[in-house]
């Protein structure tokens, strides 16, 4: 399998650092392909205990774990003191998960097909959720325009920071409560596919089932493993932003955000494939709105931990359309539970448009 081939780039990246010392963009490219299937293992990890510990619990494990990747690769970036690429890399997971995911999936599970399906009430409840995240993003950003000429820079920066602050605990406790709303309350009314197909796609998988002690060492290690090359990534990133002649905002928003995704997007294409598009939907809308719910305010409230305050007023107001568009694609998407290959293309064409803005653009 592609992932197990991947790995090599493991042990690779710390030989071209620690003892070879080649440029850094050699083990910033290295670094960014051995997180690829590092996330595929901790996903698959996660999955074998869901598995054995029960649809509740294990279904509170995907979610914690599912975007451990991107949320380590994030922290190591902002330790590293860039603010910036960690809020370009959460606007690159929103859209690259909404749209290029989601294109993707669609493009290639509809090939031979006249259209697909999927269940239009979940695919609806996850439309709305991620108009509220486009909501809750957009307020920081609309705070910071309206304050400029009435209050000090610092004191816009304290004012900014209080606010990203308080968003970040409100995001944090509607995520709690969807949690609780779709695995305990209400957890047989919206399900991304029923029993049997989700059964029906893990065989054809291959899935293994794996003891508790092998998939609790797989994602220890995994997840370390992760956190050391995301450290090297980190290094890395101004030397090869001017390596490559662009941003390290392009480097965030692009590059960062589509490999901390990648495995999300293989196993959306895989299921797809296997006509099973609520999954889909599931897998790529949910891990925006994962995004926007979890990962972006638990990094705010990290930043303020490790003493470097993070606020969610984006650098450029590009961002907040991108996160607009990928609501209004999904929603448009979604409002008759069918999909096909064009409307998939459409998804791409509008996430090949936003690479090329990002590209100029000066934050």
């Amino acid at each position: 399998m592609i992932f197990n081939l991947l790995m090599l780039a493991i042990p690779l990246a710390i030989v071209l650092e620690y003892v070879v010392h080649v440029p850094p963009l050699v083990v910033f490219a290295v670094a960014i392909i051995a997180i690829i299937p590092l996330a595929e293992w901790i996903r698959r990890a996660t999955e074998n205990m869901a598995h054995t510990l029960g649809p509740q619990i294990g279904g509170l494990l995907n979610v914690t774990f599912g975007n451990m990747a991107e949320m380590l690769l994030a922290i190591f970036v902002l330790v590293g003191g860039h603010p910036e690429v960690v809020k370009a890399q959460i606007t690159g997971a929103i859209i690259g998960n909404g749209l290029l995911g989601l294109g993707l999936a669609i493009v290639v599970g509809s090939w031979g097909r006249e259209k697909q399906t999927f269940n239009r009430e979940n695919a609806g409840r996850l439309s709305s959720l991620l108009i509220l995240c486009v909501i809750a993003l957009m307020v920081p950003a609309l705070f910071d325009y309206t304050e400029v000429g009435h209050a000090t820079p610092a004191m816009r920066s304290s004012l900014n920071e209080k606010l990203s602050l308080g968003v970040s605990v409100v995001l944090l406790i509607v995520y709690v409560a969807n949690l609780v709303y779709t695995l305990f309350t209400h957890r047989d009314v919206y399900r991304a596919a029923s029993e049997e197909e989700i059964e029906e796609v893990e065989h054809a998988a291959g899935t293994p089932n794996w003891s508790m002690r092998k998939s609790l060492g797989v994602l220890l290690g995994a997840t370390a493993l992760t956190a050391w090359m995301a450290e090297l990534v980190s290094g890395a990133l101004t030397s090869a932003a001017g390596a490559l002649h662009v941003t390290e905002f392009f480097l965030g928003i692009i590059v960062l955000a589509v490999i901390g995704n990648a495995a999300e997007y293989v196993s959306a294409v895989y299921f797809a494939r296997k006509d099973n598009m609520s999954l889909v939907m599931a897998i790529t809308v949910g891990s925006s709105i994962q995004i926007a719910l979890l990962v972006a305010p638990v990094l705010v409230v990290i930043s303020y931990f490790i003493g470097k305050p993070m606020n969610l007023v984006f650098s450029s107001p590009l961002e907040l359309i991108a996160i607009a568009s990928v609501a209004f694609s999904v929603n448009a998407i979604a409002h008759d539970g069918e999909s096909n290959w064009f409307e998939g293309l459409l998804l791409l064409a509008v996430y090949a448009l936003f690479v090329l803005a990002f590209l100029f653009v000066t934050p």
